[in-house]
């Protein structure tokens, strides 16, 4: 019976006619060919031959970061080829650690934060990783340079970083690649006094190197010429059980430490190019600041006829003279007096205000002054909520004595008596005819239509047929109703009772909540439209946005492959330059809600009706949210599928 081999006597890496091959053109290049071998647990090996002889492809390939065109690599018997690039991921992270020729840092962050990189993808807490990259650069005589950036190190200190870095996730095995190529000598001894030390302390170490010399400090020797391995010393020492793990403690969620480094790595990569950056965050900014004030000057402009509209009366029904789709004139006499006083019966109606209308003009002294002067009955107060400021108003007294009586708009008082003296109880001549001022009304400003609804004189109806207007029709005849909801029955019961009298449709009947419906819809309308003009602009800034990314993604592609080989998943690549994207997007936005409120409040200073409200600020926020969500996709599902070997041998 065969025995079952056991753990200890299963060899951690096993590669079985493992073969490379390249297409060039209509021929292929073998990089590797055929290659077979096996490394224990705690073995120092090195792997020596001249460039082009396969060793730094047989380096990726045992380190997972590329896969073999033929044959089996297994890691403790798992085959490599069988698992997702997630599980290929994990097996850096927890199991190899590189150490490169050229170090391969992040300039732009401090000694500790690139030697916690491996431990942010292994889902370590913050303060955890980082006393534990502080311990490792200490223990490497460090301990003082933690703080330093790359740039502030010699290329020894560099390297040792690099080890610190291999180390951070207690990795089983140190794969060093030429890695004492760029130092001098004395550097390069230190570095392969820590290699030893290393294995001493039961890492398993594989040494990628042309220099016999170097190769001569492990304890056995490959060597690979075309591919090809010529001589394997084999094992001197058996492989050991002990070897070197980081401390264990609770792992997040990976996301969360992927989130937290990718909003702090997109605000150093803005402050590195902050010109270039600048210019992609005013896109955004007068995408979302064009959409906000936009949307301000559209409801403000809403909410301005409405008021006036409103300032006409409410619960009003209009009635008109003419047939329907005949433009109302002050010249149709199809309204008269004795229409008003059949409607004041019917159910529903409050109060009933006819009027007649007509210029001219009115002095006092030696001022004219010419406007509108309406005849109305006591019930034109009510139909148009129309308090006074002094005086009194137009009686039912009145009406039946034919007084000549007459209540002024503020703007006719205004211009009648310019030294602001109380004009109640003076007497103006309205044409040739004197009338006694017995009220002022309270100032109602423009009406819907941009006219100044305080440019009127009023007098009793009664009166100005006989004293001014001449013929007895009306102009207009307005019902102010009881309940807004049985508007549409008075509005019939109006209609018939008008049909019955005058025996033909002249006339015309509207409420004013009908005609708010009519132009709230129309500004929504334009509303929407200045809000997709606006938005027009937020997409060209998204667009901008994308164009960034791709950019960023292709100036940082080592940076992307030193990730992958540190542990990064697909996802945390695509969530890190997402959310590079989504900062950008996210300041662009806050900046430019402001510069929106900004922009608003001084058109609103000119006196453009403005109406901010959370609403808009919120949409274009989300907006700018989901472009940065959007656009920024692409150049992060780019950068999340590169293949890590590809990516580290970028320049």
């Amino acid at each position: 019976m065969t025995a079952t081999p056991s753990a200890h006597d299963q060899p951690l890496i096993s590669l079985r006619n493992v073969s490379k091959v390249y297409p060039n053109g209509e021929t292929e290049v073998r990089a590797l060919d055929h290659v077979n071998l096996e490394i224990r647990a705690g073995e120092f090996v090195s792997i020596i031959g001249q460039s082009g002889s396969g060793k730094s492809t047989l380096m990726n390939i045992i380190g997972c970061l590329d896969r073999p065109s033929h044959g089996h690599y297994c890691v403790r018997g798992a085959d490599v080829a069988q698992l997702a690039p997630d599980d290929l991921a994990a097996m850096r992270r927890d199991t190899f650690g590189f150490v490169f020729q050229r170090y391969n840092l992040l300039a732009s962050v401090s000694a500790a934060e690139n030697v916690e990189l491996p431990a942010i993808y292994a889902g370590r807490g913050k303060r955890e990783r980082l006393e534990r990259a502080k311990q490792l650069l200490a223990q490497l005589g460090l301990g003082d340079r933690s703080e330093h950036k790359p740039n502030q190190l010699s290329g020894g200190q560099q390297q040792r970083v690099s080890i610190a870095r291999a180390l951070m996730n207690g990795a089983e095995v140190i794969l060093a690649d030429e890695p004492t190529g760029a130092l001098d000598s004395r550097s390069g001894a230190e570095v392969l006094e820590l290699l030893s030390a290393l294995h001493a302390e039961g890492h398993t170490i594989i040494l990628i190197t042309h220099d016999p010399a170097v190769a001569a400090h492990a304890r056995r020797t490959i060597q690979l010429k075309d591919g090809q391995v010529i001589e394997d010393t084999g094992s001197v020492a058996a492989g050991v059980d002990a070897v070197y793990h980081a401390p264990g403690g609770a792992r997040h969620p990976h996301w969360l430490p992927d989130l937290a480094e990718a909003v702090k790595m997109a605000l150093r990569s803005l402050r590195a190019n902050l010109f270039r950056s600048a210019l992609t965050l005013l896109g955004v900014v007068i995408g979302v600041a064009a959409v906000v004030t936009m949307l301000a000057i559209g409801n403000g402009s809403k909410q301005d006829i409405l008021q006036r509209i409103q300032a006409m009366g409410s619960n009003l029904l209009l009635v008109r003279p003419g047939a329907p789709g005949q433009r109302p004139s002050g010249d149709l006499a199809t309204l008269v007096p004795e229409d008003a006083t059949a409607v004041v019966d019917l159910d529903n109606v409050a109060y009933v205000s006819p009027e007649r209308r007509s210029s001219a003009t009115l002095r006092y002294g030696s001022v004219d002054y010419r406007t509108t002067v309406y005849g109305v009955w006591p019930g034109y107060q009510h139909t148009q909520d129309w308090k006074l400021a002094t005086g009194s108003f137009i009686n039912q007294d009145d009406v039946d004595g034919y007084a000549a009586v007459t209540v002024l708009g503020k703007t006719v008082a205004g211009n009648l008596f310019p030294d602001g003296s109380n004009p109640v109880g003076r007497y103006v001549l309205v044409g040739n005819v004197p009338f006694e001022v017995i009220g002022v009304l309270q100032p109602k400003g423009a009406n819907a239509f941009g006219s100044d609804m305080d440019d009127v004189a009023l007098v009793p109806l009664s009166t100005g047929f006989i004293r001014l207007f001449g013929k007895r029709y009306l102009s207009s005849l307005n019902v102010k109703i009881e309940s807004a909801a049985q508007a549409d029955t008075t509005q019939a019961a109006i209609e018939r009772l008008l049909l019955q009298r005058h025996g033909t449709e002249d006339f015309q009947v509207r409420s004013t909540t009908s005609l708010m419906e009519t132009v709230e819809s129309t500004q929504n309308t334009l509303t929407v439209m200045l809000g997709a003009v606006a938005a027009i602009s937020l997409l060209v800034g998204g667009i901008g946005v994308m164009n960034i990314m791709l950019v960023n993604v292709t100036e940082r592609t080592r940076e992307i492959g030193l990730r992958m080989a540190t542990g990064a998943r697909r996802s945390s690549i695509l969530l890190q330059f997402n959310t590079e994207a989504l900062v950008v997007c996210g300041i662009g936005g806050v900046a430019g809600v402001a510069l929106g409120f900004a922009s608003g409040a001084v058109i609103k200073a000119f006196g453009t009706s403005v109406a901010f409200t959370a609403l808009p600020a919120v949409l274009a926020f989300s907006s700018a949210f989901a472009t940065g969500l959007i656009f920024g996709y692409l150049p992060a599902r780019k950068a999340a599928h590169m293949d890590p070997v590809v990516a580290l041998s970028s320049e």
